[in-house]
């Protein structure tokens, strides 16, 4: 075979970041930032709101202490997905786009349950469902998608002739 069918190319700066656990060359990009930061503040509000039913389940008198203490310690394991998003995200690392999307996604029907409750949960639920649209608008946007590394369908080979 010859070498000019399947060229070897030299590798990326785009992705040196991944392999080489260094942040690529060039700046972040704004957008990048804000859906980190998003992304980050729907996670440490995961914590707070599991260190609250936490406490609350401990101290407190609730009807089912383990129930409650189960959720508390529910939510704060399920704060991990989108802290370690974040952090992908600002590292620039293409795998994190997902778990940044699948975050945003799982807020979506939370927020609307929030918005269909009768009492102060109504402006948490706005709250909720303008951060995960921001959000996932900032995360899909084509300049994100280009700083994090991610080609589209059927550019994985875009150098290479057939």
């Amino acid at each position: 075979m010859s070498s000019e069918r399947n060229p070897v190319t030299p590798k990326s700066t785009e992705n040196a970041g991944d392999a080489a656990g260094t942040e690529p060359a060039g700046p972040r990009p704004r957008r990048l930032t804000y859906a980190a930061a998003l992304v980050a503040a729907e996670g440490l509000a995961l914590v707070v709101g599991g260190l609250w039913i936490l406490v609350l389940g401990i101290t407190g008198d609730p009807d089912d202490r383990g129930q409650a203490v189960t959720g508390g310690v529910t939510l704060m394991v399920l704060a991990l997905l989108p802290l370690l998003a974040a952090r992908g995200l600002l590292g620039r690392r293409s795998w994190s786009r997902g778990p940044a999307v699948i975050t945003q996604i799982m807020a979506l029907p939370v927020a609307y349950n929030l918005l269909q409750a009768d009492s102060m949960a109504i402006p948490a639920g706005i709250a909720l469902a303008a951060v995960a649209v921001a959000a996932l608008v900032l995360i899909v946007n084509g300049e994100t998608t280009r700083a994090l590394g991610i080609r589209g369908p059927g550019n994985a080979d875009s150098g290479a002739e057939k």
